[in-house]
């Protein structure tokens, strides 16, 4: 996992509950500026691409090619081989395509005008996110659900390699990797440790989820909602005592929360943890 260099560890809100005000704040700002763009594209046909000065002709050209402008917005151009499937995102998903895709980027430019950081950004976003992939209300079988985590997980200190197999884990209890295998086993979801974001997309590729459960840091986990977009991404930050990147935590009952909410008859399930929250991932979200 890349080291987050935008908030340093020692800063009193690494940590802090995620404020969904802030993007709700920024969406609102980010969408007065789409709103003035598209006024002016539709006030090119009035005054003709003739009189708009170079190179301006050549880049509302390119803009308005509908392969381009559906590209923007998350959806394949023509003639691109695009067939609908079982991970088509529907009305709502497509939503989660403009915000992750369209909406995401341009909110952390409009925020470096306010001096506010990226990772206030990203984990407004993220939470925003969640509430959006668990209103969707909809339940998965075990198999169909990965869990994917970071290695930073791992004690720095232990010998065994986990990244290409996590059985290797000999379960003595140093770091989260014990837990989270007992929660793997007794709800029969996928779980693997991901390096980065090429190892992580070979990942999704090869188990073909229809829901992933993401734990990683802010940045990361935005970036791979990005990526895997249409499959829903529920994200769960990481804790991270020692700061980024190292010896890092996952908070266990949350994401047990959040496997309970969206696996088939996964609330009848006892919990793992008893600390668990019997609630459905959208309370916890909104914590």
């Amino acid at each position: 996992m890349i080291r987050d260099a935008d908030k340093p560890a020692t800063r009193p809100d690494y940590n802090e509950p995620p404020r969904k005000r802030l993007f709700v704040g920024l969406l609102c700002g980010t969408g007065l500026i789409v709103s003035t763009g598209l006024a002016v594209l539709w006030a090119i046909p009035f005054i003709g691409l003739g009189n708009i000065p170079p190179p301006g002709p050549l880049g509302a050209r390119q803009l308005l090619r509908p392969d381009h402008a559906g590209r923007a917005l998350g959806h394949p151009g023509p003639g691109r081989g695009h067939r609908p499937g079982p991970t088509d995102p529907g009305p709502r998903g497509n939503l989660r395509g403009i915000m992750a895709r369209v909406l995401l980027p341009l909110m952390v430019l409009f925020a470096r005008i306010f001096h506010i950081s990226k990772s206030r950004v990203r984990t407004s976003f993220i939470s925003v996110n969640n509430d959006m992939v668990a209103a969707e209300a909809t339940h998965y079988q075990p198999e169909e659900v990965l869990v994917l985590l970071p290695h930073c997980l791992q004690s720095s200190r232990c010998p065994h390699r986990l990244t290409y197999n996590i059985r290797n884990c000999k379960r003595c209890g140093a770091c989260p990797v014990d837990g989270l295998l007992s929660l793997a086993e007794h709800y029969g979801v996928h779980l693997a440790i991901a390096t980065g974001g090429t190892i992580a997309r070979r990942i999704v590729v090869q188990k073909r989820p229809k829901l992933i459960v993401a734990v990683a840091c802010e940045r990361d986990l935005s970036s791979g909602i990005q990526d895997t977009y249409p499959i829903p991404v529920y994200g769960v930050l990481n804790e991270r005592p020692n700061g980024p990147c190292l010896d890092t935590l996952v908070p266990l009952p949350r994401l047990e929360a959040a496997l309970r909410h969206f696996l088939v008859d996964g609330a009848a399930e006892a919990p793992v943890f008893p600390t668990a929250p019997a609630r459905g991932a959208r309370q916890v979200a909104a914590e």
